[in-house]
Protein backbone atom coordinates (compact mmCIF):
# COMPACT_ATOMS: atom_id res chain seq x y z
CA UNK A 1 0.00 0.00 0.00
CA UNK A 2 1.06 3.55 -0.78
CA UNK A 3 -0.57 6.92 -0.29
CA UNK A 4 -2.40 8.19 -3.35
CA UNK A 5 -0.76 11.61 -2.94
CA UNK A 6 3.01 11.30 -2.91
CA UNK A 7 3.13 7.51 -3.23
CA UNK A 8 4.58 7.06 0.28
CA UNK A 9 4.86 3.45 1.54
CA UNK A 10 2.38 2.68 4.33
CA UNK A 11 3.29 0.56 7.34
CA UNK A 12 2.88 0.58 11.11
CA UNK A 13 4.72 0.91 14.41
CA UNK A 14 5.28 -2.38 16.20
CA UNK A 15 3.57 -2.78 19.55
CA UNK A 16 3.23 -5.48 22.19
CA UNK A 17 0.93 -8.44 22.62
CA UNK A 18 0.42 -10.38 19.41
CA UNK A 19 3.01 -8.15 17.70
CA UNK A 20 5.85 -9.59 19.79
CA UNK A 21 6.08 -12.48 17.29
CA UNK A 22 8.14 -10.62 14.72
CA UNK A 23 8.18 -13.39 12.11
CA UNK A 24 4.39 -13.68 12.33
CA UNK A 25 4.06 -9.90 12.20
CA UNK A 26 6.21 -9.69 9.08
CA UNK A 27 4.14 -12.39 7.40
CA UNK A 28 0.91 -10.57 8.31
CA UNK A 29 2.27 -7.29 6.97
CA UNK A 30 3.21 -8.89 3.65
CA UNK A 31 -0.17 -10.63 3.37
CA UNK A 32 -1.93 -7.29 3.80
CA UNK A 33 0.27 -5.25 1.47
CA UNK A 34 1.86 -3.22 4.26
CA UNK A 35 5.30 -1.96 3.31
CA UNK A 36 7.12 -0.87 6.48
CA UNK A 37 7.48 -1.47 10.22
CA UNK A 38 8.90 0.77 12.95
CA UNK A 39 10.94 -1.46 15.27
CA UNK A 40 12.92 -1.33 18.48
CA UNK A 41 16.44 -2.56 17.73
CA UNK A 42 19.06 -3.40 15.14
CA UNK A 43 18.36 -7.15 15.06
CA UNK A 44 14.64 -6.59 14.46
CA UNK A 45 15.44 -4.04 11.76
CA UNK A 46 17.72 -6.55 10.05
CA UNK A 47 14.97 -9.20 10.00
CA UNK A 48 12.44 -6.74 8.61
CA UNK A 49 14.85 -5.65 5.88
CA UNK A 50 15.75 -9.23 4.96
CA UNK A 51 12.02 -9.95 4.55
CA UNK A 52 11.82 -7.25 1.89
CA UNK A 53 10.04 -4.63 3.98
CA UNK A 54 11.19 -1.14 4.84
CA UNK A 55 12.15 0.00 8.33
CA UNK A 56 10.51 3.29 9.23
CA UNK A 57 12.49 3.92 12.41
CA UNK A 58 14.65 2.08 14.95
CA UNK A 59 14.49 3.23 18.56
CA UNK A 60 17.49 5.13 19.90
CA UNK A 61 19.01 3.61 23.04
CA UNK A 62 18.91 5.17 26.51
CA UNK A 63 17.27 8.38 25.41
CA UNK A 64 16.64 9.58 28.97
CA UNK A 65 20.32 9.21 29.75
CA UNK A 66 21.02 11.68 26.96
CA UNK A 67 19.13 14.30 28.99
CA UNK A 68 20.52 13.68 32.47
CA UNK A 69 22.10 16.13 34.88
CA UNK A 70 25.04 13.83 35.63
CA UNK A 71 27.79 14.24 33.03
CA UNK A 72 29.00 10.65 33.44
CA UNK A 73 25.45 9.38 32.90
CA UNK A 74 25.21 11.39 29.68
CA UNK A 75 28.61 10.11 28.54
CA UNK A 76 27.47 6.51 29.03
CA UNK A 77 24.29 7.14 27.05
CA UNK A 78 26.23 8.79 24.23
CA UNK A 79 28.62 5.83 24.10
CA UNK A 80 25.72 3.35 24.00
CA UNK A 81 24.08 5.25 21.18
CA UNK A 82 27.31 5.49 19.21
CA UNK A 83 27.59 1.71 19.40
CA UNK A 84 23.93 1.33 18.41
CA UNK A 85 24.23 3.67 15.41
CA UNK A 86 27.30 1.80 14.17
CA UNK A 87 25.50 -1.55 14.57
CA UNK A 88 22.63 -0.31 12.43
CA UNK A 89 24.85 1.19 9.72
CA UNK A 90 24.97 -1.98 7.62
CA UNK A 91 21.23 -1.61 7.03
CA UNK A 92 21.74 1.60 5.07
CA UNK A 93 20.29 4.93 6.15
CA UNK A 94 18.48 4.43 9.45
CA UNK A 95 16.13 6.83 11.20
CA UNK A 96 16.61 6.55 14.96
CA UNK A 97 13.36 7.30 16.78
CA UNK A 98 13.40 9.27 20.02
CA UNK A 99 11.13 11.24 22.33
CA UNK A 100 13.08 13.92 24.19
CA UNK A 101 12.12 12.82 27.70
CA UNK A 102 14.58 13.92 30.40
CA UNK A 103 15.74 11.72 33.22
CA UNK A 104 14.46 14.29 35.75
CA UNK A 105 11.19 15.67 34.44
CA UNK A 106 10.95 18.05 37.41
CA UNK A 107 14.23 19.83 36.64
CA UNK A 108 13.94 23.27 35.00
CA UNK A 109 13.10 22.86 31.33
CA UNK A 110 15.87 25.19 30.16
CA UNK A 111 18.38 23.16 32.17
CA UNK A 112 17.25 19.89 30.59
CA UNK A 113 17.31 21.57 27.20
CA UNK A 114 20.97 22.37 27.69
CA UNK A 115 21.83 18.76 28.54
CA UNK A 116 19.93 17.63 25.43
CA UNK A 117 21.82 20.01 23.15
CA UNK A 118 25.16 18.98 24.61
CA UNK A 119 24.48 15.24 24.18
CA UNK A 120 23.08 15.34 20.67
CA UNK A 121 25.83 17.68 19.49
CA UNK A 122 28.26 14.95 20.61
CA UNK A 123 26.33 12.36 18.58
CA UNK A 124 26.19 14.33 15.32
CA UNK A 125 29.59 13.16 14.10
CA UNK A 126 28.58 9.50 14.41
CA UNK A 127 25.23 10.11 12.71
CA UNK A 128 26.87 11.87 9.77
CA UNK A 129 29.64 9.27 9.50
CA UNK A 130 27.09 6.44 9.16
CA UNK A 131 24.53 8.43 7.12
CA UNK A 132 22.09 7.96 10.02
CA UNK A 133 19.47 10.35 11.35
CA UNK A 134 17.59 11.08 14.57
CA UNK A 135 13.81 11.47 14.21
CA UNK A 136 12.22 13.29 17.17
CA UNK A 137 8.59 12.59 17.98
CA UNK A 138 6.88 15.45 19.77
CA UNK A 139 4.83 13.45 22.27
CA UNK A 140 4.18 16.00 25.04
CA UNK A 141 4.84 13.63 27.92
CA UNK A 142 6.05 14.70 31.36
CA UNK A 143 8.94 17.12 30.91
CA UNK A 144 9.29 16.31 27.19
CA UNK A 145 11.25 18.71 24.97
CA UNK A 146 11.10 19.42 21.23
CA UNK A 147 7.31 19.10 21.05
CA UNK A 148 6.56 22.66 19.89
CA UNK A 149 7.85 24.99 17.16
CA UNK A 150 9.56 27.07 19.87
CA UNK A 151 11.79 24.26 21.11
CA UNK A 152 12.26 22.58 17.73
CA UNK A 153 13.48 25.84 16.20
CA UNK A 154 15.91 26.48 19.04
CA UNK A 155 17.20 22.92 19.01
CA UNK A 156 17.91 23.06 15.27
CA UNK A 157 19.51 26.49 15.71
CA UNK A 158 21.93 25.14 18.30
CA UNK A 159 22.36 21.76 16.56
CA UNK A 160 22.03 22.61 12.85
CA UNK A 161 23.15 19.25 11.46
CA UNK A 162 20.70 17.84 8.92
CA UNK A 163 21.15 14.47 10.63
CA UNK A 164 18.70 15.76 13.28
CA UNK A 165 15.05 15.94 12.34
CA UNK A 166 11.48 15.01 13.07
CA UNK A 167 9.20 12.01 13.30
CA UNK A 168 6.12 13.96 12.22
CA UNK A 169 3.05 12.91 14.23
CA UNK A 170 0.26 15.45 13.73
CA UNK A 171 -1.91 13.94 16.46
CA UNK A 172 0.24 15.47 19.19
CA UNK A 173 0.13 18.90 17.61
CA UNK A 174 -3.66 18.79 17.32
CA UNK A 175 -4.11 17.92 21.00
CA UNK A 176 -1.82 20.83 21.95
CA UNK A 177 -3.75 23.29 19.79
CA UNK A 178 -0.83 23.79 17.35
CA UNK A 179 -1.59 23.94 13.62
CA UNK A 180 -0.06 20.70 12.26
CA UNK A 181 0.09 21.92 8.66
CA UNK A 182 1.90 25.12 9.60
CA UNK A 183 4.44 23.06 11.55
CA UNK A 184 4.86 20.75 8.56
CA UNK A 185 5.43 23.66 6.18
CA UNK A 186 8.04 25.13 8.53
CA UNK A 187 9.95 21.90 9.14
CA UNK A 188 9.20 19.82 6.02
CA UNK A 189 12.88 19.46 5.15
CA UNK A 190 13.49 17.96 8.59
CA UNK A 191 10.80 15.25 8.40
CA UNK A 192 12.36 11.77 8.30
CA UNK A 193 9.36 9.61 9.20
CA UNK A 194 5.62 10.12 9.57
CA UNK A 195 3.25 8.51 12.06
CA UNK A 196 -0.23 7.82 10.77
CA UNK A 197 -2.19 8.88 13.82
CA UNK A 198 -5.03 11.36 14.20
CA UNK A 199 -6.81 13.22 16.99
CA UNK A 200 -10.51 13.87 17.52
CA UNK A 201 -11.50 16.98 19.46
CA UNK A 202 -14.72 16.35 21.42
CA UNK A 203 -16.50 19.69 21.30
CA UNK A 204 -19.10 19.03 23.99
CA UNK A 205 -16.52 17.79 26.48
CA UNK A 206 -14.28 20.73 25.61
CA UNK A 207 -17.18 23.06 26.38
CA UNK A 208 -18.05 21.32 29.65
CA UNK A 209 -14.50 20.81 30.88
CA UNK A 210 -12.32 23.36 29.13
CA UNK A 211 -8.60 22.76 28.59
CA UNK A 212 -6.87 24.16 31.65
CA UNK A 213 -8.27 22.46 34.76
CA UNK A 214 -8.47 18.75 35.60
CA UNK A 215 -12.03 17.42 35.41
CA UNK A 216 -13.83 17.14 38.74
CA UNK A 217 -16.24 14.34 37.81
CA UNK A 218 -15.55 13.26 34.22
CA UNK A 219 -13.02 10.55 33.44
CA UNK A 220 -10.31 10.79 30.82
CA UNK A 221 -10.82 8.87 27.61
CA UNK A 222 -8.67 5.88 26.73
CA UNK A 223 -5.69 6.99 24.62
CA UNK A 224 -6.73 10.57 25.20
CA UNK A 225 -7.54 13.31 27.69
CA UNK A 226 -10.75 14.87 28.89
CA UNK A 227 -11.71 16.59 25.62
CA UNK A 228 -9.58 14.84 22.99
CA UNK A 229 -8.59 11.33 21.96
CA UNK A 230 -6.09 9.75 19.58
CA UNK A 231 -7.63 7.94 16.62
CA UNK A 232 -6.67 6.09 13.50
CA UNK A 233 -6.22 8.32 10.42
CA UNK A 234 -9.57 9.41 9.07
CA UNK A 235 -11.36 9.39 12.42
CA UNK A 236 -9.86 12.71 13.54
CA UNK A 237 -9.35 16.15 12.04
CA UNK A 238 -5.94 15.96 10.32
CA UNK A 239 -6.00 16.95 6.63
CA UNK A 240 -4.03 14.02 5.26
CA UNK A 241 -4.17 14.85 1.55
CA UNK A 242 -2.74 18.30 2.22
CA UNK A 243 -0.17 16.72 4.57
CA UNK A 244 1.03 14.41 1.81
CA UNK A 245 1.02 17.21 -0.76
CA UNK A 246 3.35 19.30 1.40
CA UNK A 247 5.62 16.32 1.99
CA UNK A 248 5.74 15.47 -1.72
CA UNK A 249 6.64 19.05 -2.65
CA UNK A 250 9.45 18.95 -0.05
CA UNK A 251 10.88 15.76 -1.59
CA UNK A 252 9.98 13.48 1.32
CA UNK A 253 11.05 9.90 0.61
CA UNK A 254 10.12 8.13 3.86
CA UNK A 255 7.24 6.01 5.11
CA UNK A 256 3.91 6.65 6.78
CA UNK A 257 3.55 4.23 9.71
CA UNK A 258 0.29 3.74 11.60
CA UNK A 259 0.80 4.17 15.34
CA UNK A 260 -2.28 2.50 16.74
CA UNK A 261 -3.54 4.35 19.81
CA UNK A 262 -7.30 4.34 19.49
CA UNK A 263 -9.73 3.20 22.19
CA UNK A 264 -12.10 1.95 19.49
CA UNK A 265 -9.53 -0.63 18.33
CA UNK A 266 -6.83 -1.22 20.96
CA UNK A 267 -7.15 -3.99 23.50
CA UNK A 268 -7.78 -7.11 21.44
CA UNK A 269 -5.76 -8.75 18.69
CA UNK A 270 -8.71 -8.68 16.31
CA UNK A 271 -9.42 -5.03 17.01
CA UNK A 272 -5.80 -3.97 16.61
CA UNK A 273 -5.45 -5.79 13.31
CA UNK A 274 -8.64 -4.11 12.07
CA UNK A 275 -7.47 -0.71 13.30
CA UNK A 276 -4.10 -0.86 11.54
CA UNK A 277 -5.67 -2.01 8.28
CA UNK A 278 -8.51 0.53 8.43
CA UNK A 279 -6.04 3.35 9.01
CA UNK A 280 -3.76 2.11 6.25
CA UNK A 281 -6.59 1.80 3.72
CA UNK A 282 -7.76 5.32 4.52
CA UNK A 283 -4.25 6.71 3.99
CA UNK A 284 -4.01 4.82 0.69
CA UNK A 285 -7.05 6.77 -0.46
CA UNK A 286 -5.52 10.15 0.41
Amino acid sequence: MKTRTGGFPIGFRRGGGWQKDLDGLIAWARENDLSAIDVGGADDARRVTEAGLRVGTVNLRDSKGMIAADAARRADAIAANREHIAACAELGRVNHFVVMLPEDRNAPRAENFGYMVESYAELVGDLEKHDARVAIEGWPGPGALCCTPETLSEFFRQCPSKALGINYDPSHLVRMGIDPLRVLREFADRVFNVHGKDTEILAEREYQLGREQPATFANSIGFGGTHWRYTIPGHGIVRWIETFRILAEAGYAGCVCIELEDANFNGTEEGERRGILAGARFLASC
